[in-house]
Parts: structure tokens; sequence; C-alpha cells
């Protein structure tokens, strides 16, 4: 019976029936001939048949030289067969032998002698097709040095998942040789290594047949247990022919560097989006500490756990400032995230405070060179030289701060302070990357923070130069209660343009002025204060107010082509009146006992410093008890509504004229001007008093 008729099933017992072909014998076509000793055939195979041509019942009885061999051939065949039959042992070779069809073919040939329970003697021949055979040794000797030679490591497992054999690619990954592997699980052959995952992962492809593709396993071996590989493994079943389980194929690819590459690609553009991040967030204002805070917003959770921003106070301060070696820095504390009450939290330096950091603190090192400073791992004796104090120190040291980073801010070569780092609870320290990003993060930073210190600085002395030139408190005229409010824009020197006064005149008569420069900054504040002198000076003459506008345009007009606008009334507390003229100014708002609030219907005017156009002089009753109430167009206008959307909102607001006018100031800045505006407001609200 040939293999294919009875094959081992996997209970043991032999398979009944015929089934598919699958057999290395099968492959071979493995021809059985058997010959007694005469040299007769008493015994022919199914294969034989197929081989020689021959029938059974053509070949039983034959002499197998006869039958199969040429003639030129029987003697050396006859001795072959005299020599196994003789000696008993078995004999293999090539040897042509004629077809029934006439032609010859080589065959690979086997011989043997048989002895049965009687002792009688026979001779067995086994005989493949030599080009087959030749074929099926070529194919198995490519694959045994394809395995053997393949960088990629291949195993077979057994049911029980323990090693049949491997490849010396897998004894070069595992460090272990292949003899040491067979009969061992993967865990008895790499102690050291997590084959949890791998065996569970086998145990589901001998369940099911599918395949597990390229997974990822990390850990080390033997062949270099100081440093963690990765590797990317497959598995597939093994089955014979007739589908019986035989095993688990294993393959093994060290990628440890693609995984590094990866890793570092990956990281690189961690990078770039949190930088893409910060060049959105940081500098959208110039506003000093809102920059600082967007940084610090941008560093945690990215980067850090807890992250401040801190700087020179000198620098703060428009100073240039350098540290020598033996010199404490004073610090100023710009921004701290988060802002959660955490020991870490604490133990920095709360925003706005100022602090004094030894020479030896690490901060310091960091402004004094200019060059990052990096403690991977924080150990106890850190800590002195990263707290501000003893007492922050110890909180540190609760908070669990395991790894530090500073960087210098630094900005057109100066160093402004520091980006301050912290990790707590982020268990990965800080590494190279987190520096490179670190410095990225606190080189764009640090234009912005120059940036808007810069601007702050003008911004306060354009607003100081403001400031001294209005009046602190309007001074106390006849007949009129006065109160006034000026505040300067929400941006950062977009100050300086806005003015009013009160100005006293003879026979208890005074002026009231509110005006307003085009443009912003310390020039326009300046413009302002000529203006302003040079509003008083004509008042003093007592000129009508449409005169007094066509002097003060001509004055204007000389400051550099400046332009402004102007409202400028004459109170005359005996007349009960007011002569107002206008110059591209915002009408005034008069309030009376019992009326609702109007805009005055005055002559628009141009603009002082236009020039050639006159000014005109109205007239209006201003008893006591009533109110004028002059502005600028910061109070009023916005980008998101209609002028005369915002200006009847400001006549609904004055819809009590006993109420005080400081409540009244107070009101109008309250509900009208928006945070954000970018133009100064002035305020002027006068009340005729009765005369005593």
């Amino acid at each position: 019976m040939s293999a294919a008729e009875a094959p081992a099933m996997e209970s043991g017992e032999p398979a009944r029936g015929p089934v598919p072909p699958g057999g290395l014998l099968d492959v071979l076509g493995v021809a059985s001939v058997v010959l007694d000793t005469d040299g007769r055939i008493v015994l022919w195979s199914p294969q034989a048949e197929e081989l020689f041509g021959y029938t059974a019942a053509e070949a039983l009885g034959q002499y197998a030289a006869r039958l199969m061999v040429h003639e030129r051939h029987s003697r050396l065949v006859g001795q072959l067969f005299a020599d196994v039959m003789r000696t008993g042992q078995s004999w293999a070779g090539g040897f042509p032998v004629r077809h029934k069809d006439g032609s010859t073919r080589l065959v690979e040939f086997r011989n043997m002698r048989l002895l049965d329970d009687r002792g009688d003697v026979y001779a067995l021949g086994l005989a493949a097709d030599q080009s087959t055979v030749r074929r099926l040794e070529q194919d198995v000797a490519l694959s045994e040095r394809m395995v053997k030679q393949s960088p990629i490591g291949y195993a077979v497992l057994d049911t029980e998942l323990r090693f049949v054999s491997v490849n010396p690619a897998l004894e070069r990954i595992n460090g272990v040789p292949a003899a040491e592997h067979v009969g061992r699980t993967l865990r008895e052959v790499l102690p050291t290594l997590d084959a949890s995952p791998v065996e569970a992962a086998a145990r589901r492809v001998l369940e099911t047949g599918t395949p597990l593709i390229d997974e990822t396993l990390v850990g080390r071996t033997p062949a270099d247990p100081e440093e963690d590989h990765t590797w990317a493994h497959s598995l597939y079943r093994l089955e014979d022919a007739t589908g019986t389980v035989l095993g688990v194929a294993v393959s093994m690819v060290d990628i440890t560097e693609q995984h590094r590459a990866s890793v570092e690609a990956e990281a690189a553009r961690r990078r770039l989006a949190v930088i893409a991040d910060a060049s959105a967030r940081i500098g959208t204002t110039l506003e000093l500490e809102r920059t600082a805070c967007e940084l610090a917003e941008v560093a945690v959770p990215e980067l850090a756990d807890v992250a401040a921003v801190d700087l020179l106070d000198a620098v703060v301060d428009g100073r240039q400032s350098t540290l020598g070696p033996s010199e404490a820095a004073v610090i100023r504390a710009l921004a701290l995230r988060p802002a959660d009450g955490t020991d870490a939290v604490r133990a920095a330096d709360p925003p706005g405070q100022i602090a004094r950091y030894a020479p030896d603190r690490l901060v310091t090192e960091c402004v004094r060179t200019g060059e990052a400073v990096l403690v991977p791992h924080v150990k106890d004796e850190d800590l002195p030289r990263i707290a501000r104090s003893p007492e922050a120190a110890v909180l540190l040291g609760r908070a669990g701060l395991h790894s530090y980073l500073a960087v210098p801010l630094i900005a057109r070569g100066e160093v402004l302070g520091a980006l301050d780092l912290k990790r707590t609870r982020n268990p990965v320290p800080f590494g190279e990357d987190d520096v490179l990003l670190a410095r990225e993060l606190a080189a764009r930073a640090a234009v912005q923070i120059d940036n808007a210190r810069w601007y702050q600085n003008a911004r306060d002395t354009a607003l100081t130069l403001q400031r001294s030139l209005l009046p602190g408190h309007p001074p106390v005229t006849t007949g009129l209660e006065v109160a006034s409010r000026y505040q300067p824009a929400g941006a950062t020197i977009e100050v300086g343009g806005d003015w009013f006064d009160v100005i006293p005149l003879e026979g208890g008569k005074a002026a009231l002025v509110v005006g307003d420069v085009m443009g912003s900054g310390i020039s326009a504040a300046a413009t302002m204060g000529r203006l302003r002198t040079a509003t008083t000076t004509l008042a003093a003459l007592g000129l009508d107010p449409a005169r007094l506008l066509e002097h003060l345009d001509k004055t204007t007009s000389a400051l550099d082509h400046s332009i402004a606008t102007c409202a400028y009334a004459v109170h005359d507390p005996h007349l009960r009146q007011c002569r107002i003229a206008n110059a591209g100014h915002l009408p005034p708002v008069r309030v009376r006992p019992g009326r609702p609030a109007e805009l005055l219907d005055l002559p628009t005017g141009v603009p002082l410093g236009v020039g050639g156009v006159a000014f005109s002089t109205v007239t209006v009753d201003f008893e006591p008890g009533d109110e004028l109430v002059f502005y600028t167009d910061g109070l009023v206008e916005t980008r998101s509504h209609s002028l005369d959307e915002r200006l009847a909102t400001l006549l609904s607001l004055l819809d009590d004229p006993a109420r005080p006018l400081e409540e009244a100031c107070d009101l109008l800045l309250r509900t009208l001007h928006h945070p954000d505006n970018h133009d100064d407001v002035a305020l002027l609200i006068a009340r005729a008093q009765p005369l005593p």
C-alpha cells in the first residue's frame, strides 16, 4: 500500500480509503519491486507500473533484467544483483532502465536484501525518476541554504511551543546556541524577555490558523544584555498534507535602527507641531505678561509639568543686565503654569514677585552663561540649587521633581531671562530632544517678549507724558460741577492723543475743551501737549469759540502736518448759556431734567490742521441742573457696531440728570469702553450750578 493510500491520522490510527497525494514519497513517485533469488519479479507496485510502463500482470514472473535492462547492461546488473544477494549490502545509484515504450530513462535505484520468516531471500528495489530526485534535492538544498544564510531569524515551534529548530540568524539574535533552544520554550531560553505576548499570539495562531504579521517586540537578549532591541516577528501555522497541525513557524527581524529612526521622526514631528502651535499662540498681543503666559501655556503639558517664565528685573525696566561669576540674579516672575496649588507650583515664584537667586543657583547659571542647564535625573543634593529657598526645596522634593531644564531667553544678543521647566508627573527625564525643543520655543518667544518689553516701555513713557499733560483734577469754576476721566488704549503703544481741559476765564466764565490728536504714542502725546498749551493761551484772550479754533487750526498746521479734532465751549453762568464751536469732533450731549438726552446739533466743521475752512459758533441754553457731556471717539466707536447704534446707547445711559457725575463717568466707561479698544478715551461732564 502506498503512502497516499494509508497515511497516519492525528489519533495514530491509519486512515481508511484514498487521500490526496502530498507526502514526499508521492512527490518522488517511489516504485517498489521485489525479486526472488533467480531475479524474477514477485511484487510490483502501482508506482512501478507508472515509472516503467508495465502492468503487474506483464511484469510479475518475468526476469527483471530482461524486462527492464538493455542487453549491454545485463552483465553489470547481474553482478550487482549477485553481490547484494550474497553480501546483504545495499547498493544505490543511478541506472538507465528501459521503458515499455522502448525509451530509456535514468532511474535512481536503492537495492537491498530481504529475508522472510522462512529464511527465504529476496531483493527489494526502490526506484524513482532521477530528474525528479535531483530536482527535489536541489529544492531541499536551496531551502536549507536560504534558511541557514538568511539574516532573518527563523524557528519552528511544536504544538507545545517548544523549539524544534532555529537557524543561525536566530542564534545570533538570541545569543544562545541552537542546541540550547531545542526542546525548550521561549521563556526558558530567554528568561529576561517578556515572552507572554509572543506565546499568547502563537497559541492564537495554532487555534485559528490566522497568521500574525510584523508584530513588534521590545526587550533584551544575551546577545546584547545592556541595551533594548526591537524586533518585528511573524507567526504562521505549519500543517502537513493531511491538515495535521505540526506547530508554528516564527520569523524574527531586528528593526532596532528603524524603530529608533521612527521614534526620532515622531519626536521631530512632535517638535514641529509644538513649534507650529507656539508660532500661532505666542505673541498675539504686545503685552509682556500675556506673552510670557502664552509661552508657559505652550510648554505645559507638552514639554513639562511645570513651566515658569522669569525675566531679569533690570531687563523688565529697560536696562541691560550682565552678571559676574559671583553676582546674584534679581529675577521677576512673569508667568507660571499650571495655576493649581500643587507643591511644585507653590515652590515656584508667584507671577509679579521679584526674587534673588544666589550665584550657585542653576537659573542664575543659565542667565549668566546664556546656555541651557539640564539635570536629567534630579537627586536630593540638586534641589537646593534649583529651588529659590530651603522651603521651596522641600516642596520640590515632596512633589517628586525628578528632571529639570532651564533654557535662556535670548533676543537680539541679549539674555532676557529663562524658561524654567520641571517634570514631576511625566516619568520620562528631559533629553537632548527636549533641550532642542525648549531652545526653539525660547528663541521664538524671546523675540516676542522683547518686542512686548520695548513696546510696554514705550507705552509707559507715552502714558506718563500723556498724564503729565492732562489736568489732575479740573479746577473749581463758578457755576459748574465737573468730573472727568482719561482711559488709555488697550493696545500697547496707542496712547497719547486724547485730552480734555477746563479753563477758568474772567467774569466767572469757563472754557470746556475736549480733543483728539490723530495718531498715537509719544508723538501724539507731544502734539496734544502743544495744542493744550495753545488752547489755554488763546482762551485767556476771551476769543469767540469759532475764532479760537481758527487760530488753533493754524497752530496745528505748523506741527508737522498733524491733524486733530476738537470741541470748544465757553460757559457763561450769568447768561445761562454755552457758546460752542466744533472742529470735526463728535457732538456733545446735553442732558436736561425732565427731557431725554440729546446730541447737540452743531456744524461739524473740519479737523484742525486741514486749514482753509471757517468754523461756526452755536449758542445753546445751559440752565442750572443741565449737563454737557464731552467725549472722544474711543468711547463710542467699535468695529462691530454702527456709530448711530453706539450714540443711541450713550444717550440711553444718560437718563438720570441727578446721578452724581463721578458715577456717571464710571457708568459710561464701564458700559461703553471695550478693554481691547485700540483708542484712548477722554470724558468730561459739566453740570451747571446756580450762582450764589
